[in-house]
């Protein structure tokens, strides 16, 4: 059984639970796509961009002595963009509108993180 309609039940729930939520994708730390719910975004681009951004912010936290990364939040005009690592393997990415309350977007993904990050390395080959 694939784990992806987990993965998007995760996804739908951060929707529920994070007012102006617009969408969310997970895919594996190289930019493979593995699970999203995004209407206006292509996917494979978005975990193509969200796996550069990644490299960046690990040798941004590595350089500075602040240890292994756990999430990066970028905020435009339009809204937020914040990357959360999951697992060993993954990483959740939740696009929100301006209006979005980050605390809450914070505490909601960070806990979807994990769970999605303990789905992801459960399913990983041995």
């Amino acid at each position: 059984m694939t784990i992806e309609p987990r993965l998007r039940d995760e996804l739908l729930a951060l929707r529920d639970q994070v007012r102006h939520f617009q969408g969310g994708m997970v895919a594996s730390a190289d930019g493979m796509v593995i699970a999203h719910e995004l209407a206006d975004i292509e996917p494979e681009g978005l975990a193509a961009l969200t796996a550069a951004a990644i490299g960046v912010a690990k040798r941004l936290t590595e350089a500075t002595g602040q240890g292994g990364f756990e999430e990066s939040l970028t905020r435009g005009t339009g809204g937020y963009v914040a990357a959360y690592a999951a697992g060993r393997r993954a990483v959740l990415t939740a696009v929100a509108g301006p209006d979005t309350n980050v605390g809450r977007l914070h505490l909601e993904a960070r806990r979807a993180a994990e769970r999605i990050g303990a789905l992801v390395d459960s399913d990983a080959p041995r």
